[in-house]
């Protein structure tokens, strides 16, 4: 594996305040901490307190809502003087176009950040898709991984954002959870980390601000934040030994941004019903006390139910910025929050220098990203540049990679391609890829499920459950049908399951008498093409479970498959 790079621990020192530089570039001098420091205080002492108050906001810009939304936040931009925008869907070009406006009006330069955790595809569906995280944590060569967050860090310089929110460093330990799930690398919480530690390297190490999240651990939740307040009621030591885990491990490791969750946790916070967003004992007492995290700490989405049900605009905001965080996301009331907040100032309820450490952080973390030499982004074929030969490639090896083979007992793969093999697609999403890959080196008869009587005893028949994966939330549980007809094939068939969807669709599957299961993670034209080479033998089957998936499925298991044919 290749070496990764941590050196991003230098300390700098402020003459205001003891500050630490979280996130730091690669190589960098002495003298440009110098210059980073210069200019740091330099732009905090020519702004207003208003000014000041205005960097900790970041507002949501969405270019697929009426033009007076931009106009909002055009207003916005140049009234509040706010510190940043996260990029909603969906139009590339618009997008870069407004960007490049709203810079050009900004006194500061702003932060501009997205929830690209799968690349731009996540907010701009003319992007490339890349693998969920749990995809990801199937893989054992974690470098893969770094090269994905290379790519997406590329495609984000290319768009003007400076800030991935990702990666997802919840360990998933609940296989029902409705807003993590193929967000999480996994069940375990060395995998969680090493993949997410790849991740957020390979997008500093390119000069993309990274933000581990969910603080303080959203991996076993049943409720979904956007809608109501997810509860965590573990021990304090179940909680350190798993959700917090990963956080802790990665504390050190030069990350730029922790984003806190919409999460109530009562093992950390007594106050009844307090989100861990707006917990001073969560935020300031654990992650920055006791943990000693040094940088950037922004809440999730303030939009979301969780919370927007539960306060105002405004007041939200500054109940966020009093428990510890730097920047409040996704603002629905940024003056009025700025007015709270100052008012709170004034009480005495919170320090000026509270706010001088934040805005210095925002500063110099801007710095250190670039934004103090700010160039316009051309918008002319940026649909290409984020969706080319090079992410196909790069993408289908990453699926290729992650392929995990549970069992083979009778030793059907690869295919040979002198049999001929019958291939049963099943559940709701397309197919046809796959068999026209498959058909490239093998001989494939396709049969629909009202066929599988026709097919001739003993012969080996190939069962894809092709579960819709168009979000990362879609259900994964196998219909009674399919398992009914995977079961009957069973019976006097030589049985390869392929699962197109999460490993989690096996939790209920009887399998004992399925030769061969091979898990895909996912049904797209990129999976199912890399499956199609691989069961062919052109590449190589190398992944390991990442989940917990029932007594007889757990993390790590999966065999090895050489490669038998060339390409």
């Amino acid at each position: 594996m290749k070496k990764l790079v941590f050196n991003f621990l230098l300390i700098i020192a402020f003459s205001a305040s003891d500050l630490s530089a979280q996130y730091q570039p690669k190589d960098i001098s002495r003298a440009d901490i110098k210059k980073a420091n210069q200019w740091v205080d330099q732009t905090y002492n020519s702004l207003s307190q208003d000014e000041k108050l205005g960097q900790l906001f970041i507002v949501a810009l969405y270019t697929n809502k009426d033009d007076n939304h931009i106009s909002q936040v055009r207003n916005i931009v140049t009234n509040d003087k706010i510190g940043g925008l996260i990029l909603m869907q969906d139009d590339a070009a618009r997008e870069i176009n407004l960007v490049n406006e709203f810079q050009q009006k900004s006194k500061v330069p702003l932060m501009i950040g997205m929830d690209a955790e799968w690349g731009l595809y996540q907010r701009i569906n003319t992007a490339h898709k890349f693998p969920w995280a749990m995809t990801l944590g199937a893989i054992q060569d974690k470098d893969l991984i770094y090269q994905m967050a290379a790519k997406i860090a590329e495609d984000c310089k290319r768009m003007g954002i400076n800030w991935d929110f990702a990666p997802v460093v919840d360990v998933n330990t609940n296989p029902n959870n409705p807003i993590i799930g193929n967000r999480s690398f996994g069940s375990e919480v060395s995998n969680v980390t090493q993949s997410a530690l790849s991740y957020a390297n390979g997008l500093q190490d390119n000069n993309i601000l990274a933000a581990i999240k969910h603080f303080p651990g959203h991996g076993d939740t049943s409720t979904d934040s956007h809608l109501d307040l997810p509860v965590v009621s573990h021990s304090l030591e179940r909680l350190n030994k798993i959700e917090i885990a990963p956080f802790k491990a990665l504390m050190n490791k030069g990350i730029g941004g922790v984003m806190v969750a919409h999460l109530y946790v009562p093992s950390l916070e007594s106050g009844k019903g307090i989100p861990a967003s707006v917990s001073k004992k969560i935020i300031t007492d654990l992650l920055k006390d006791k943990l000693g995290y040094k940088g950037l700490i922004i809440t999730d989405a303030l939009n979301m139910g969780a919370v927007a049900n539960k306060y105002k605009p405004g007041e939200l905001d500054a109940l966020a910025f009093k428990a510890g965080n730097d920047i409040m996301l996704f603002s629905q009331g940024v003056a009025e929050g700025k007015k709270l907040i100052q008012k709170a100032i004034d009480k005495g309820e919170i320090s000026q220098s509270r706010v001088e450490e934040s805005v210095k952080k925002i500063l110099l973390t801007k710095y250190f990203l670039g934004l103090n030499q700010y160039k316009p982004k051309n918008p002319d074929n940026v649909i290409y540049d984020i969706n080319n030969e090079s992410h196909t490639k790069l993408v289908q090896n990453l699926y290729a990679n992650a392929l995990t083979l549970l069992k083979d007992e009778k030793k059907l793969l690869p295919l040979n391609s002198n049999t001929t093999y019958y291939y049963v697609p099943l559940e709701e999403a397309p197919y046809q890829t796959f068999a026209n890959q498959l058909n490239i080196n093998s001989k494939i008869i396709i049969k629909k499920a009202s066929e599988i009587n026709s097919i001739p005893a003993n012969s080996t028949v190939i069962v894809g459950f092709h579960k819709d994966n168009s979000t990362a939330y879609k259900p994964y549980k196998i219909s009674s049908e399919s398992k009914k007809i995977l079961a009957d094939l069973s019976k006097n068939q030589n049985v390869i399951l392929n699962v197109f969807g999460s490993a989690y669709a096996l939790k209920d599957i009887d399998i004992s008498k399925v030769s061969t299961v091979l898990v895909s993670y996912e049904s797209n034209d990129d999976s199912m093409t890399a499956t199609a080479d691989a069961i062919n033998g052109k590449t190589k089957i190398s992944g390991r479970l990442p989940v917990l998936v029932n007594e007889k499925l757990k993390p790590g298991m999966g065999i090895d498959l050489k490669v038998s044919h060339t390409k």
